[in-house]
């Protein structure tokens, strides 16, 4: 289960930021994950459930949002998004395209909030 150790990757984020701004609890995580990025949504959320336990991010929400596959060939410099297997620029059909967004795991957003807040 690699979502466990890209938790464990963003809760060191999370504390980084925390100390930075000097803040006391983080409230919400945004996650920008791409379709093709090979992370389960459903398990990286139970993930972040289990890893928030005793954090500064024990009572955080998360979002995650599902970056669709884009495509850009290089053929026509025709660009489009995919939501199935196919692989192929829209516009001229060419099969030599670059994967340009849709395997990326990004945190996007975090909420802090301090004490007095």
């Amino acid at each position: 289960m690699h979502e466990l150790s890209l938790i464990a990757s963003v809760f060191d984020i999370l504390e980084e930021k925390a100390r930075e701004h000097g803040v006391s609890r983080v409230t919400a995580v945004v996650l920008h994950v791409g379709r093709m990025s090979g992370v389960v949504p459903e398990l990286l959320e139970s993930a972040f459930d289990s890893y928030k336990k005793g954090t500064l991010a024990e009572g955080a929400r998360l979002e995650i949002v599902i970056v669709p596959v884009k495509l850009r060939c290089p053929d026509c410099g025709g660009a489009s998004v995919r939501e199935d297997t196919d692989f192929s620029c829209a516009a001229c059909g060419s099969r030599r395209v670059e994967i340009v967004e849709g395997r990326e795991i990004v945190v996007e957003k975090i909420e802090l909030e301090t004490d007095g807040a």
